[in-house]
């Protein structure tokens, strides 16, 4: 996630502080944030978005959503699509993609995964029967540095068998993580220990996931961040701030961003001026072209090489499997909507659902 701030700390309190902007004034002039926020009555609005959340998270075809929106006058579309709005970020139990914690033997960093199933809240009240790394979703962030020796730990608390594969991270064959072709399954009850050195020229965003009945297992969850830091900063474009987005697509909560769907998703922020290193990790099965608004993304790095040329984009392709690191500066004040261009999988007749998120920027 962000290394000085998680998205999590940024409240619905600030967020609608900030969005408070819309109304305030036609020249879209930034506000005050409203600290007074916590002791608000129940929001009318808001409960037509709890009312109608069920058709939000949900893959809606266009047959369906042309339906629903003929059943609707033009007063009854906008008031719901208020009500998402000023629902975000709407909380939920679990945050996944925090930092993993390690213990040292020696010069060996050891990382401990458990793989189990979980109940995981993508929406406020929806929940999904899921598959997680130590009960979350993305699973915990493994954060190396180039040259380290590090010693995962895994144990299989699933009803069936698993393995995990360090998808980008250049590793002995045997520590690959692909059944019947590097290592025998990691079966029920049981665990398998991957060891292996972080080489130098591998820096940069790569993931980890199930490499077993991998359709389903990572499509319910069994995926994470695997970041590697180069041993010389240098080598890398600098940045003042960064995120991981996780993309996915699936049984849990149709389209998701590190785990969440609108109006659960969390909002990212930044000061006006800083340099925004996004991580992006496709850990899904189509294409989502990521549109920033406001800003330009400049695509730094694919799947951890730093480019020889990079590239201007508003919309930024990431194809299943693919890491991409793109840097924006923060050049706009304001409240900036963030979502895949694929539209299906960000806004229907009842408001946004899914990959959606916004970028807030301040003084």
């Amino acid at each position: 996630m962000n290394s000085s701030q998680s998205p999590s700390q940024i409240s619905r309190r600030h967020f609608s502080g900030a969005l408070g902007l819309i109304g305030a004034s036609a020249a879209g002039a930034m506000i005050a944030v409203d600290h007074a926020g916590a002791n608000r009555q129940p929001d009318p609005v808001a409960a037509v978005a709890s009312h109608d959340m069920s058709h939000m998270g949900t893959k809606s075809s266009n047959a369906t959503s042309s339906t629903n929106q003929t059943e609707m006058t033009a007063d009854e579309m906008d008031t719901m699509h208020e009500a998402g709005i000023k629902s975000f970020p709407a909380p939920t139990t679990g945050l996944g993609g925090q930092p993993l914690e390690y213990i040292l033997d020696g010069d060996v960093k050891i990382f401990n995964i458990h793989a189990r199933a979980i109940s995981w809240e993508y929406q406020p009240g929806k929940f999904a029967d899921a598959y997680g790394y130590n009960g979350v979703l993305p699973g915990p962030e493994i954060r190396v540095t180039e040259g380290d020796t590090i010693r995962v730990i895994v144990t299989n608390e699933l009803p069936e068998s698993t393995a995990v594969h360090w998808h980008g991270v250049m590793v002995p064959n045997a520590m690959d993580g692909v059944p019947f072709i590097t290592q025998p399954p990691i079966k029920p009850g049981a665990a398998f220990i991957y060891e292996f050195p972080i080489r130098e020229g591998n820096a940069g965003t790569h993931m980890y996931h199930s490499h077993h009945n991998s359709t389903e297992q990572v499509g319910k969850g069994l995926l994470g961040a695997f970041i590697i830091e180069p041993k010389d900063p240098s080598t890398r474009p600098p940045y003042d701030v960064e995120y991981t987005i996780v993309l996915n697509d699936g049984p849990i909560g149709g389209y998701s961003l590190n785990g969440k769907s609108f109006p659960a998703t969390q909002p990212f922020k930044a000061k006006l001026g800083q340099r925004i290193l996004w991580r992006f990790i496709n850990e899904g099965q189509m294409i989502h072209p990521m549109h920033l608004h406001g800003m330009p993304m400049t695509v730094v790095a694919e799947d951890g090489y730093v480019l020889d040329q990079p590239y201007k984009r508003d919309t930024v392709l990431i194809e299943p499997g693919a890491r991409i690191e793109a840097i924006t500066e923060a050049t706009e004040l304001g409240v900036w909507a963030f979502h895949c261009h694929v539209l299906s999988h960000a806004e229907t007749a009842h408001g946004m659902f899914g990959m959606v998120t916004v970028l807030i920027v301040e003084e």
